[in-house]
């Protein structure tokens, strides 16, 4: 998927999109087989063939993380999810590998003191 950074936006391909998401731009919006997000009204999520992802996360209430560099893009799981856990300060099971490949999930370690160190080059 080719991202690209204009105005801090990060816009991609509708080819992209389709190919690697299976979403397809329509009249109706942004579309996977029944299923479509409304972009009307909304023009600074679409211009042309390119999608304005920044403008998309914001209109389905997601997180979005993206490396221009590394031409990646995610868009995570709805805020709506984390509401709950955000409120009790109680962060939400994840599983993650060690250097050797062994993987740990957070749960395990529930009641213990743990440090968690997290970097992320942007």
């Amino acid at each position: 998927m080719s991202v690209t950074r204009e105005k801090g936006d990060y816009w991609v391909t509708s080819s992209d999109v389709a190919a690697v998401l299976r979403w397809e731009l329509r009249l109706e919006g942004l579309c996977r087989a029944e299923v479509c997000i409304p972009l009307a009204g909304h023009r600074d999520a679409v211009d042309g063939e390119a999608l304005n992802l920044a403008r998309l996360a914001e209109l389905i209430g997601r997180p979005l993380a993206v490396s221009v560099e590394d031409q990646a893009a995610y868009l995570g799981p709805p805020f709506e999810r984390f509401g709950a856990t955000v409120g009790q300060l109680e962060a939400p099971d994840f599983s993650l590998p060690d250097l050797d490949g062994r993987m740990h999930r957070l749960s395990d370690h529930r009641g213990s003191k743990i440090l968690l160190a997290a970097w992320a080059s942007w």
